[in-house]
């Protein structure tokens, strides 16, 4: 209850850019789908991945952890991102962070493992539509073809100069996500705006 009253309270590094994002995605007629996710809890998990804590978490979070470098699984509203071989990013609704530390925790019992709220160093963009990769394609410069960063991929790269984890969504047709530090999303936001002017 007292992270849902938090959550409510708090002010999301680009709500005076909803707007703006919203005006770009009606210019570009269905190209370009440009919007902010504010808010998503986001838990920093660290632990052995062979250890049998790794099989309790993800038992818990209701899926496997992810063990191939750059792919994400997603369960129900939880979605876990791998950053590195003993380390993840596991983002869900917003306000449900102090539940998921909770339960991660109860999960890894006496195991050695890293539990960190880290909901308010990011916020999460979301790029969708037809041209979406193509506007991405403007600032990073991974493949994002789809052959190479098909559904179910992720990286931590540069987009535009600020570094992010990009995330191609396994749903049809949802685009892409792109979690960036609060203090870049401004930036970041104003690039993807310019960069967006083509489509419309």
């Amino acid at each position: 209850m007292a992270d849902t009253a938090r959550t409510a309270r708090q002010r999301s590094p680009l709500a005076h850019a909803a707007h703006r994002l919203a005006a770009a995605t009606r210019a570009s007629k269905g190209a370009i789908r440009l919007a902010e996710l504010p808010l998503l809890a986001q838990v920093n998990v660290r632990l052995d991945a062979k250890s049998p804590a790794a099989d309790a978490v993800g038992l818990a979070l209701g899926l496997q952890l992810p063990l191939e470098p750059n792919t994400v699984v997603h369960a129900g509203e939880v979605t876990v991102v791998w950053l590195g071989p003993d380390e993840w990013l596991v983002v869900g609704r917003p306000g449900t962070q102090r539940a998921l530390e909770e339960r991660i925790r109860a999960a890894a019992g006496d195991e050695h493992v890293s539990v960190t709220d880290v909901s308010a160093q990011r916020t999460t963009l979301l790029v969708g539509g037809p041209r979406a990769r193509d506007l991405l394609a403007h600032g990073c410069s991974l493949d994002l073809h789809p052959r190479a960063f098909g559904p179910g991929r992720s990286a931590q790269t540069m987009l535009a100069r600020a570094h992010v984890v990009l995330v191609a969504r396994e749903e049809p047709r949802a685009g892409f996500w792109v979690l960036v530090r609060s203090s870049f999303a401004g930036y970041l936001t104003d690039w993807l705006l310019d960069a967006a002017v083509e489509y419309r």
